[in-house]
């Protein structure tokens, strides 16, 4: 039975081949499980391809064309981890514009693990307290990130955490956040 917090929200799930497989696969759970419309956005139509660490995962259907995805139409952004997903989606610029539009518009993201990448290319980490993957750190700290170490962070609507092992808390958070809608 699934409750109704997050009823009538839009979530986006953008991601690309290399997710990390628990990472997009928890949080969407737990999304339509309080209730939210989940749609996974990708530059690649069709399907995308998940590991789990270091093995090939299982692929995901792609519910939206990144390029026929309207941002607006979405009240807030999840961006799982993996290193080639985003690593990939930074190269994106309609990936990047996507992000950037939640991040100026003030809704809600989630980023976990090496997720946070993308904001940085987003203009959306400056002055926000974070954490994320450890080998993210410098590059965080570099873009003006306050970065600790924690299960989860929040920093007004934006919730990151640092890798499979956090998501009960990350998946918490998220829906909590989600459920405030903009800040």
């Amino acid at each position: 039975m699934s409750d109704s917090k997050l009823a009538g929200r839009k979530v986006a799930v953008l991601a690309t081949d290399g997710f990390e497989q628990s990472e997009l696969e928890k949080p969407v759970e737990a999304l339509k499980a309080a209730g939210a419309r989940v749609e996974v956005v990708s530059p690649k139509p069709g399907q995308i391809q998940g590991w789990e660490h270091q093995d090939k995962g299982r692929a995901v259907p792609v519910d939206r064309d990144l390029a026929s995805a309207q941002p607006a139409d979405y009240d807030a952004i999840v961006l799982p981890g993996g290193v080639m997903n985003p690593d990939a989606l930074r190269l994106e610029p309609k990936a990047i514009d996507f992000i950037r539009h939640f991040v100026t518009e003030k809704k809600p993201v989630a980023a976990i693990c090496h997720g946070p990448w993308t904001l940085i290319n987003a203009g959306g980490v400056e002055g926000r307290e974070m954490t994320s993957w450890p080998s993210l750190e410098a590059d965080l700290k570099n873009a003006g990130a306050n970065w600790v170490d924690r299960e989860v962070v929040v920093d007004q609507g934006l919730v990151t955490s640092r890798k499979p092992d956090d998501l009960p808390a990350f998946c918490a958070k998220m829906i909590e956040e989600f459920a405030e809608g903009r800040h």
